[in-house]
């Protein structure tokens, strides 16, 4: 019998939506498949653990993004949102990818400082997702996850924030948040 693959969300204002992806990625590692992993917000300007770990294990990941960063200008952020897409499009295409990993593809979506609808169409996000290929389990992660996300998906989780040490003024922390 074929395996079905599953579509899991994690969302929220808590932290921990990208290592829960990292969970499932060290999961289907563990069990012999490919996995690709997609980063649409961080930059390969800056290093990141999760980046440094999964080269180390094979897994190709790669940060499309231009930061979380207010000194860019919006048509900059615009292009690397169509960038990242293309990406996916293909990563959702890829009969060989077992998991897919679109990290921070939420928080791309809920962008509303600056038109995104013709670098990022929702609709043709649902319809990519709709015809991945029928084995391959998807992760999307990031806040402010979309309503036809959310109801598209197998699995969703809510991470929400009850206390951060940002809050006392701690900065963040090397191996913890990067």
């Amino acid at each position: 019998m074929a395996r079905q693959g599953l579509f899991l969300i994690y969302t929220g204002d808590g932290k921990g939506k990208t290592t829960a992806s990292l969970g499932v990625t060290l999961r289907a590692v563990g069990r012999g498949m490919r996995v690709k992993y997609l980063q649409f917000i961080k930059s390969n300007e800056r290093t990141y653990g999760e980046a440094l770990a999964l080269k180390r294990l094979g897994v190709e990941m790669e940060q499309l993004g231009i930061g979380f960063t207010w000194t860019k200008t919006p048509e900059e952020h615009r292009a690397a949102l169509k960038k990242a897409w293309l990406k996916a499009k293909e990563a959702l295409n890829d009969p060989d990818v077992d998991l897919l990993v679109l990290d921070e593809l939420n928080n791309a979506l809920a962008i509303t400082k600056f038109p995104i609808d013709d670098v990022l169409p929702l609709e043709e996000v649902l319809e990519a997702i709709r015809r991945r290929p029928a084995h391959m389990h998807l992760v999307v992660t990031g806040r402010d996850a979309a309503d036809e996300l959310i109801e598209m998906a197998d699995l969703v989780s809510s991470i929400e924030a009850t206390k951060h040490y940002y809050e006392r003024g701690i900065p963040a922390v090397k191996g913890l948040e990067f």
